[in-house]
């Protein structure tokens, strides 16, 4: 690794450390909010169905494809025989921004794609939460990966505004 390289991604990581002390995320934790580490979302006013709706309309929105819709709730309930509120793991990919990562570093798929969790907790509140690209991309020791990062989450911010 040369020094330019070291200079390039520590100037990356310290603007996606300045990032999280700062909670530059607009969704911070108030009230119904989310906000963890790894994530960030909000309690919605609307049924399951019409919030899962709504996520992948917003998503499409902002040049994302589901690629993957997992019912956590029915497999729960196949394989150990569990009841539990309605829970869906979308994965979320915008192909542009996937490939844009992809050439900058090929096992990024690893950590792909955006998983977008719709849930319903017992007392019947839905709940959207998105995976927060930042922490998790900064894993990635490659300066070209903090950018894709930084423009994954301002359109997964997007997201959660329409919905």
């Amino acid at each position: 690794m040369t020094l330019r390289r070291i200079d390039k991604s520590y100037a990356a990581l310290t603007h996606i450390v300045a990032v999280q002390m700062t909670g530059d995320c607009q969704f911070k934790c108030r009230g119904a909010a989310m906000n963890s580490k790894y994530g960030f979302g909000k309690i919605v006013k609307m049924g399951f169905d019409e919030a899962v709706a709504r996520v992948t309309q917003a998503l499409q929105g902002e040049g994302f494809g589901v690629l993957t819709d997992i019912d956590v709730a029915a497999t729960m309930k196949k394989k150990l025989s569990r009841d539990m509120p309605p829970y869906r793991i979308l994965g979320a990919c915008n192909p542009p921004l996937a490939h844009r990562a992809i050439q900058a570093e090929p096992s990024i798929g690893l950590l792909l794609p955006c998983n977008v969790v719709v849930r319903q907790d017992e007392g019947g509140a839905v709940h959207v939460e998105l995976m927060d690209p930042i922490p998790v991309l900064s894993m990635v020791e490659s300066p070209d990966i903090a950018p894709v990062a930084t423009e994954i989450r301002q359109r997964l911010q997007r997201v959660m505004a329409a919905v």
